[in-house]
Formats: structure tokens, C-alpha cells, sequence
């Protein structure tokens, strides 16, 4: 089984054809290198913390609980992606710029973790990527989560999906996910995803603008420039398990794509 070092890369609310159509030419670059999809499908409702808890924990809303942003404990708690990897000895470390996703991982599980709010910088996600890229930088955690909010907050709800601003804040994204590919390809595998899409300035429904996200596999492992059809975002946690050697939880219903 492998045993490789893995960085995840959440952009919110982000839709395949937003990102299609952002204009950023490093796209182009993007489906180059990847392993990936442009019609994924995430869970129902289509709502953040939802979305980020199946990711992390492999199960749907109705099994884990979390249905609203606000958080709740599992009545019947799982151990998601950081509790399996702590397990194991990995060092994990996290960056994120909406507060709340603090809770997809359990306090114990993180070695790092440092949140910047969106609306008290020009670009959270820049300086997230900043923060991200020295910590990896310095110390070589074994999984690095990186979550970007500008395109949910200051694109979609303050904009509206497929405005120019929401297509502007893709770009800035994509920019540094650029940057965190080309400093840390050689020893990472890099996985880039979204939580849900989004219609008007609004998301949660099961229309396909809110439920179809695109996924990248950037690595070794994985067949580059070669779209695949479907996939589940509970699939990401199984797949960054096989990738780093780690076990996944029983209770977990998504498949790795490797």
C-alpha cells in the first residue's frame, strides 16, 4: 500500500462550468495534469458544513446528522479522514477561511490549524495559501487541508453565481492552486474539489448548479489528462486514505478511485 503525502484544496461553491469559464488559462493546465471529473456529485442538502462533513467522513447527511451549517455531534459518531490519519501517525495540518469547518475535524487531530476570515482581508485565500505553503514548507505535515470561501461568500451569495465578480473569484483560486502545484507536486499528491455549486446567490437544492462539482487528482497515482464520468464527493476521503496508506473508517460508503 502507498504511503505518499496528500494536500486538499476546497474551493466553495465553486461550479465546472464557472471554472470552465473563469478565463484563468491555467485551467487549461489543470485538465492537463489531473486525474478528473466535471460532473461529480456531492450530497443533499447542498450546503456547506453538510457538504464538508460526507467529504471528510464518507457518509451522507441522514447518517452523519449534519444537515445546516450549525453543528451537532453525531449521535452516532465515525472517525472521518483526520481522526483515521491521527490514528495512523500522521501529522495533519489545516487552513480555512469560514469558522465553522473547525468542526470536520476533531480538536485532537490537527497539529496546525489556523482560520482567517474572508471579510478581514482583501483575499483569505491568498493569505491562507500563504500560511499553507510555509507551514509545508517548513515542516512536511503528512495532509494539509486548504479551504478557500471567497468564491461562495464574496462570488456567489454577495454576487451571484456566474457574475463576473463570482467568475473573477474562481480565478484568484485557481491562481493558487497554481502555486501550490507547482511548489509541492514533487513531494505531494493534490487533490482539488468543491463542496456544491450554487444558482443566483443561492444554494442547498438538488438542481444540478448546486449539486455538480468538479474533482482533481493531481499525482503519481494517477492517469493525467483522463476525464472519468461521475464520481461522489464521499469518494475523496477513501481515495486520500489508499493514497497515504491508512485504513478507512468501516463505516464509510464511498470507494477509493484508485
Amino acid at each position: 500500500m502507498n504511503s505518499n503525502k496528500v494536500i486538499l484544496i476546497s474551493v466553495d461553491g465553486m461550479r465546472p462550468d464557472g471554472f470552465l469559464a473563469c478565463g484563468n488559462p491555467y485551467i487549461e493546465n489543470m485538465m492537463a495534469l489531473a486525474y478528473y471529473t466535471l460532473d461529480g456529485k456531492t450530497v443533499l442538502p447542498s450546503v456547506t458544513l453538510p457538504c464538508h462533513m460526507s467529504l471528510f467522513h464518507s457518509v451522507t447527511p441522514q447518517r452523519h446528522g449534519i444537515t445546516t451549517n450549525l453543528y451537532l455531534p453525531m449521535a452516532r459518531p465515525i472517525n472521518g479522514l483526520f481522526e483515521q490519519l491521527k490514528n495512523a501517525g500522521k501529522f495533519c495540518a489545516m487552513y480555512y477561511g469560514w469558522d465553522p469547518l473547525r468542526d470536520v475535524a476533531r480538536p485532537a487531530s490537527l497539529k496546525f490549524a489556523e482560520h482567517i476570515n474572508a471579510y478581514t482581508e482583501e483575499s483569505s485565500d491568498t493569505a491562507l495559501t500563504d500560511s499553507a505553503l510555509s507551514r509545508i514548507h517548513k515542516s512536511k505535515p503528512d495532509f494539509v487541508f486548504l479551504y478557500m470561501v471567497e468564491t461562495d461568500e464574496k462570488g456567489g451569495h454577495d454576487s451571484g453565481w456566474m457574475t463576473g465578480e463570482y467568475l473573477r473569484r474562481i480565478s484568484l483560486a485557481v491562481d493558487n492552486i497554481k502555486r501550490v502545484i507547482a511548489e509541492c507536486s514533487d513531494e505531494y499528491t493534490i487533490v482539488v474539489t468543491a463542496d456544491h455549486g450554487g444558482h443566483d446567490r443561492t444554494h442547498g437544492t438538488d438542481m444540478p448548479e448546486d449539486t455538480t462539482i468538479p474533482m482533481f487528482y493531481f499525482g503519481k497515482e494517477f492517469e493525467a489528462g483522463k476525464r472519468f464520468s461521475g464520481g461522489s464527493i464521499l469518494d475523496i476521503a477513501p481515495t486520500i486514505a489508499k493514497i497515504m496508506g491508512v485504513a478507512p473508517a468501516d463505516e464509510w460508503e464511498g470507494a477509493s478511485v484508485i
